[in-house]
């Protein structure tokens, strides 16, 4: 279930226990709701059963979020990436309590995957929310939203497709509308950061941020549909 590295890392590996819950879920969940291993392009209609629009999120926490926005949206199919193995086992048992069919799980990086297994035009969108702020000035290489990063998200979304990214480190977002604003493979939405939309649900994470006093922003970019004749 876990992809081999072939890109940068864009992440620290955090620890955590593991609960007896969440280890009976990545023993006996696994099977049905993960990602095959492999390096083979997914082929996403086998892999959900159907054909529908697919969405993949690198980076999920705890998987609270997720499972609120695959419950809300059931006729969107999601593909969930983390390399935290707690959140992982934790997601596993959420979709299996929820009797949720539309979310297949990959313990590994969602970045990677992106690049490797998942074929051009194929996604309506891609989820990043609070990726690693990487403050620091020495680090800011390892942050993912990059002129890189934005390139392939273009190629894997299908026209009209989005990305949607969501940070609480004001110099993150702007480099993030920077980098969207110059991909000519996308158009950022709005000119820039918006105010959380109604239907994303605030994370954990996102309302230690605002405790703190950090500004949230939620990023978007579209992959423009074809002009028509």
């Amino acid at each position: 279930m876990t992809e081999s590295a072939t890109v940068n890392r864009t992440y620290k590996l955090r620890s955590g226990r593991v609960t007896p819950g969440q280890r009976r879920a990545l023993g006996t969940l696994a099977d049905r709701f993960a990602i095959p291993a492999g390096d083979a392009p997914l082929d996403l209609t086998e892999l959900f059963g159907r054909d529908a629009p697919v969405v993949l999120e690198i980076g999920f926490g705890m998987g609270g979020t997720t499972l609120e926005m695959a419950q809300a949206d059931p006729r969107t199919c999601l593909i969930a990436a983390d390399v935290h193995v707690p959140g992982v086992g934790a997601l596993l048992r959420g979709v299996h309590e929820r009797g949720l069919d539309n979310v297949r799980v990959l313990h590994g990086d969602g970045a990677q995957l992106l690049e490797q297994r998942i074929p051009p035009a194929s996604l309506a969108g891609v989820r990043l929310y609070f990726p690693d702020p990487w403050p620091k000035a020495r680090h800011h290489k390892r942050r993912l939203v990059d002129a890189r990063f934005a390139a392939l998200v273009a190629d894997r979304l299908v026209p009209g497709g989005r990305l949607h990214c969501a940070t609480d480190w004001e110099p993150y977002a702007e480099q993030m509308v920077a980098v969207l604003a110059a991909e000519p493979g996308l158009e950022l939405e709005h000119g820039g950061p918006v105010e959380r939309p109604a239907w994303r649900p605030e994370t954990k994470y996102e309302t230690r941020g605002r405790a703190k006093g950090h500004v949230v922003a939620d990023i978007f970019a579209r992959r423009p549909a074809p002009a028509s004749a």
